[in-house]
């Protein structure tokens, strides 16, 4: 008896034969794929819209597989087919599998499912006049607006109300200090008048006879003595301190290098002692024109010293410098050169023109030779012209 109670409670043990599962054994959708292609291209709703001119609310109703969000059922086959070349992706397969997970049907003719469903009236006048997807709370990729206050820190309110109070401050310093400044105040003058300064104070009101006043005798102060008086003492009697006074009194003659040495006898001339030259005097260089020519003298450093048309027995005495000016010259077998009276030349062929002439006597001495008279009649004229002038 003991043995067939234990066989009755006996359970015979039921194996279940599980097989293994993968890693990609489980349900994959067309939204999901979609998503993922999206992604990969970098793309969000609002960039598929952009480029596919497609709604935003129609590329999230495709992922999801929800052809009620469509206001024309008949456009959604375009729609997913668009969405697909899109994706790079097949077109026939992703509206197949659309139409599966939806339950999405084409319509076909006429039949009321190919064409949009006209509301009532009642409708159309509950409905807002623009109806905008994006301001909907219900789209999941356009972010919630925000109310006007939510983005104030009240850390912020305190900081603009120190800011005002401070500012409201400065302003009022500164109106009291411009009030302060402009404020005249009169202050007696220091100096009793006359009258009243040879009044005994301790008389009490003894009239000026009484107190020894000789009213009769008193002269009142003249216009001029007034404006005197009340005359600023800088502009009473000005005093001119020339600048250059003590550099005026210096005496070249008596101080310095140039002073008399002490050796030198009374009414003889004063040596001075510490100058001495060394060098001779340059030679003097003078350009002379036999015929009319045109000359221009430039400094070494570019500056037009002289230019002009000298005329026939003209002369031009070059200045002194320390750098020998550069001479050109048109017509230059008529101009000369005379250096200490001796005559040079000419400075060039016929009516050439030269050129980056250095008016140096040195250079002047080696390049050119000693005129010759014989070779030019109208030079041995000059010359014999300007020899007579000083006897006549």
């Amino acid at each position: 008896m003991r043995r067939m109670i234990g066989r009755s409670f006996r359970r015979s043990k039921v194996v279940e034969d599980v097989g293994a599962k993968g890693f990609d054994d489980f349900e994959l959708r067309l939204g999901d794929v979609m998503r993922g292609e999206r992604a990969t291209l970098g793309k969000s709703l609002l960039d598929v819209q952009r480029e596919l001119k497609i709604k935003a609310a129609y590329i999230a109703a495709i992922e999801n597989a929800d052809p009620t969000a469509f206001d024309t059922p008949g456009f959604i086959a375009g729609y997913v087919r668009s969405y697909a070349r899109y994706l790079n992706m097949d077109p026939d397969w992703a509206f197949d599998t659309f139409c599966t997970e939806s339950g999405f049907f084409t319509a076909h003719g006429m039949s009321a499912d190919a064409s949009s469903v006209k509301p009532s009236r009642e409708e159309r006048l509950s409905r807002p006049a623009d109806k905008d997807i994006f301001a909907a709370p219900a789209t999941p990729f356009v972010p919630a607006g925000e109310a006007m206050m939510s983005r104030v820190e009240p850390g912020a309110i305190g900081s603009v109300l120190v800011l005002i109070a401070l500012v409201t401050g400065l302003g009022y310093g500164g109106w009291t200090v411009l009030q302060e400044v402009q404020k005249v105040q009169l202050a007696p003058v220091e100096q009793a008048p006359t009258v009243i300064a040879d009044i005994d104070p301790l008389s009490g009101n003894a009239t000026g006879a009484q107190a020894g006043v000789d009213v009769a005798s008193f002269t009142p102060p003249t216009a001029d003595a007034l404006d005197r008086l009340y005359r600023p003492q800088a502009l009473d009697t000005p005093v001119m301190v020339p600048r250059d006074g003590p550099i005026a009194s210096l005496d070249p003659r008596l101080n310095g290098m140039l002073a008399p040495s002490i050796g030198s006898a009374p009414g003889e001339a004063p040596v001075i002692a510490g100058v001495q030259v060394v060098e001779e005097n340059a030679p003097e260089v003078v350009l002379f024109a036999v015929r009319p020519t045109w000359i221009r003298v430039r400094s070494a450093d570019g500056t037009i010293i002289f230019e002009k048309i000298l005329d026939t027995g003209e002369e031009y005495v070059l200045p002194a410098t320390q750098e020998p000016p550069v001479l050109r010259a048109g017509n230059s077998g008529s101009l000369y050169f005379k250096l200490n009276g001796q005559t040079y030349g000419p400075a060039g062929a016929g009516t050439s023109t030269a050129k980056n002439v250095a008016l140096a006597a040195d250079l002047l001495r080696e390049s050119y030779t000693v005129a010759d008279l014989d070779a030019d009649p109208a030079l041995a004229e000059v010359i014999n012209v300007a020899q007579a002038q000083p006897d006549q």
